[in-house]
């Protein structure tokens, strides 16, 4: 997508803010396209293409900073954009936190921006009829189901399919140059159902994948309809302390507010339940969390932050010790933390108790509890850690689920609900931004 003639003019807008005035600066030039093919009930209800350019512009003037983005690539209009653009920042406060990152951080690995597997050069061959095919075949409506209970019919999906091309190159005055390009293939889908009583109960599926090969969608309506009759009679259980699995799918709800807390903004602003927890056994022995940002193959995978520091693998978590927190290089000015990356770039929950763990081993490993496959709402505060999160699911004993479950809120704190972790599963999905498969916890309040 970025062409050599943009990549040089690029590199020359780096002359530009030398000569304007600036010790030092990085550009990044940004480019998109996406295709949509929305469907309703199996016919094509709406086609939309979407292009995207953008130049941020970061700029280091006389101990001050300032961020600047146009879409425009003419090279007079850029020199007059940067020029006001110094300016600007020479009208700033100084803030001595504001440089580059240390050149020896930096990714000198990203050359070509294909490193890691997951550009398909078979994006360039996707025409529009090819699109819609795609779309309309994974539709389900009118289309023969089998496996529903009896009565229960399929009263509306909506669904789409995207392909999508992104294309990022970063230079800055310290000789930094790297590129990250990547294409992604995804399929959506909610749908709607009606029981025999009149009951109409709504769920969804998704795939995506950066390989056109390993593309499939063909499943997801009829996950998203099972999904929804699995639904069909729900009720709330009593109130009480209950085991806990966690479907593989929404997981990561419960992983994400730990990454932010990890954060050195969040950390430094005291807005962090997981401050001073560096170097600390802070949740159960049973948890270790990778950062894998070099996964070939794989949606998310990265050389380089935004800043253009190489990514690294290694524990975020290891053992219920924290190993790591997020600091990029402004925030370890701040803070004196060690600069490490701006975030957890392709985070991995390992399995536990063995890498053969599932969603139906977990259930079986604690006999009892409520299986639960979706958030519904809720909130977390960031400084304490107290969660409160509506949920649906279905209650279980020995290892079965026997009734769907619905109306209940889980409440507690995220320190004491990870120290009470008990196990993870393998079955992650590949597709999802964070690694976190089936989870599995212990003496967890709910609430009907």
């Amino acid at each position: 997508m970025i062409t050599d003639v943009e990549k040089a003019l690029i590199k020359e807008c780096l002359v530009f803010a030398g000569e304007e005035g600036a010790s030092d600066a990085r550009i990044t030039l940004t480019k998109s396209t996406e295709d949509q093919i929305a469907t309703l009930d199996g016919q094509v209800d709406k086609v939309t293409r979407c292009a995207d350019r953008t130049v941020n512009i970061a700029l280091f003037v006389d101990g001050s900073f300032g961020s600047f983005s146009s879409n425009r690539l003419e090279r007079e209009s850029l020199r007059r954009f940067i020029r006001g653009a110094v300016q600007t920042v020479k009208m700033l406060a100084p803030d001595s936190f504001r440089k580059l990152p240390e050149r020896e951080r930096c990714c000198v690995s990203a050359v070509s921006g294909k490193e890691m597997n997951i550009y398909d050069p078979a994006y360039n061959g996707i025409d529009a009829p090819a699109r819609r095919r795609a779309a309309l075949d994974a539709a389900v409506s009118g289309k023969p189901l089998e496996g529903l209970p009896q009565g229960v019919k399929l009263v509306s999906e909506e669904g789409e399919y995207s392909d999508s091309e992104y294309d990022v190159y970063v230079v800055d005055s310290q000789g930094l140059e790297c590129r990250h390009t990547e294409t992604s293939f995804d399929y959506g889908v909610e749908v709607t159902i009606e029981d025999p009583s009149g009951d109409k109960y709504s769920d969804y599926w998704w795939t995506s994948s950066p390989l056109l090969s390993d593309f499939d969608a063909s499943a997801c309506g009829k996950t998203a309809i099972l999904r929804a009759c699995a639904q069909i009679g729900a009720r709330p259980e009593e109130s009480g302390k209950y085991n806990m699995v966690v479907a593989a799918n929404v997981a990561s709800r419960l992983v994400s507010p730990l990454l932010n807390a990890l954060n050195a903004y969040s950390l430094q602003q005291g807005n962090s339940f997981l401050v001073g927890s560096l170097g600390r056994q802070v949740f159960s022995g049973n948890m270790t969390l990778l950062d894998e940002p070099w996964r070939k193959g794989e949606t998310g995978s990265k050389l380089f932050d935004s800043e253009g520091v190489a990514t690294k693998e290694g524990p975020i978590i290891s053992g219920g010790i924290v190993m790591r927190y997020s600091v990029n290089t402004y925030m370890s000015g701040k803070t004196g933390f060690q600069p490490t990356v701006e975030e957890a770039t392709r985070p991995r929950l390992c399995p536990f108790p063995s890498e053969a763990t599932d969603q139906s081993g977990l259930m079986q490993m604690l006999g009892r509890g409520i299986l639960v496959t979706d958030f519904n709402g809720g909130n977390c505060n960031p400084a304490t850690g107290d969660f409160s999160y509506g949920i649906s699911g279905q209650y279980f004993e020995n290892g079965k689920p026997l009734r769907p479950v619905s109306e209940m809120l889980i409440t507690g704190n995220f320190i004491s609900l990870w120290k009470n972790f008990l196990g993870a599963g393998s079955d992650y999905r590949r597709c999802a931004t964070k690694l976190i498969g089936s989870l599995a916890f212990g003496e967890v309040d709910f609430s009907g």
